[in-house]
């Protein structure tokens, strides 16, 4: 951890952004927190992930929060400018696979336009180590698993996926062109307390506790590599605490798509034991103490079925690999559904 200077956590009130924050408070960091709080899942849920962070005693001192959106590149300048961070963990987009079926728009102005403004600012004042999410989906049509950094992924199946591999070349330029450290952080389906009311845990629990039915796409026939949150920020912390440097093996005639002859690095953060489905809401089932009514559904548009995480590069980097087990995961999970029932049985309101 350096000594002076903050780091700018962009999308500091979304699920993952709230969670590293809380963490660089906990170790001494000055935060500053950027989010627009978009109406796309309950703004609710995210001022009450705020509202956690400004309740810790080290916030008067150490957090700083802008409701900004990176679209607003001078808006963005600025505040680059003003507080001039040693280091930028950046998680703010336009989430979720079926939505950007819809809106598309909404995906190139967040994930592409707003990270192009987060480059710049990073350039400009010569922020040592920018970390950034990318996702699993990047892997697209590749049916080869576990997923590895080193396979190619040129085969996108939704417009989401297709941005999060343009942040990871836009990445890439910057730290050849510039010489910014870069570390990209492709997710795998993260779970837990706090989490997003769009996603399957959060769906299936609400659906669950109510007594109504849940989808189950691909005829339950779907498998993820379900990624506890704690394990997600220890492999966020461990990575900024390491910033990227350019792979001295590298080869450009047989060129590594991991690793690069600039300072940019790409690192898989999963769990390494893929679950089915239907076993995913067993176990749900068995902490919420109500069995689900399930409505099996044929796989949508976007979707993949199954995904796993190769994770050796991100252990032989950093030391970690990401070993929550799913029963322990759900049960932290049920426990937190128990203590904030409102946001089980309100997930749209604003």
């Amino acid at each position: 951890m350096s000594s002076s200077g903050s780091v700018l956590v962009t999308g500091i009130a979304g699920f993952i952004g709230a969670a590293v924050a809380n963490r660089l408070l906990l170790r001494g960091e000055v935060v500053v927190g950027v989010d627009n709080l978009s109406p796309y899942y309950s703004p609710a849920l995210k001022r009450a992930r705020l509202a956690q962070l400004e309740a810790m005693p080290q916030a008067p001192q150490q957090l700083r929060f802008a409701q900004l959106d990176l679209e607003d590149g001078p808006a963005l300048a600025a505040l680059f400018a003003a507080e001039q961070p040693r280091a930028v963990v950046h998680l703010a987009a336009q989430p979720g696979v079926r939505y950007s079926l819809e809106q598309p728009g909404a995906y190139i102005q967040s994930n592409l336009v707003g990270f192009g403004h987060v480059l710049e600012g990073c350039r400009h004042q010569g922020v040592e180590h920018l970390v950034y999410a990318s996702s699993s989906s990047v892997y697209g049509g590749n049916r080869q698993l576990p997923f590895s950094e080193k396979h190619p992924v040129n085969h996108p199946v939704s417009l989401y996926a297709a941005t999060k591999k343009a942040n990871e070349l836009m990445a890439h330029t910057y730290s050849h062109l510039y010489g910014l450290p870069a570390t990209g952080l492709r997710f795998f389906t993260v779970y837990g307390p706090w989490g997003r009311p769009d996603m399957a845990p959060m769906l299936f629990a609400k659906a669950i506790l109510a007594g109504q039915p849940i989808r189950v796409f691909n005829h339950g026939r779907m498998s993820r590599d379900f990624t506890y949150i704690d394990d997600i920020v220890e492999g966020v912390i461990r990575c900024l605490d390491q910033p990227a440097t350019a792979d001295p093996c590298f080869d450009p005639l047989q060129p590594n798509p991991a690793t690069a002859a600039a300072p940019h690095r790409l690192f898989n953060i999963g769990n390494s034991q893929p679950v089915e489905l239907l076993h995913f809401i067993t176990v749900l089932e068995q902490f919420l103490g109500q069995k689900a009514i399930k409505d099996f559904q044929p796989l949508q548009p976007g979707d993949v079925e199954a995904t796993a995480a190769d994770t050796s590069a991100l252990e032989a980097w950093s030391g970690f690999r990401p070993q929550t087990s799913l029963e322990l995961g759900l049960e932290r999970f049920a426990d937190w559904l128990h203590q904030w029932p409102e946001f089980v049985t309100d997930q749209t309101g604003s």
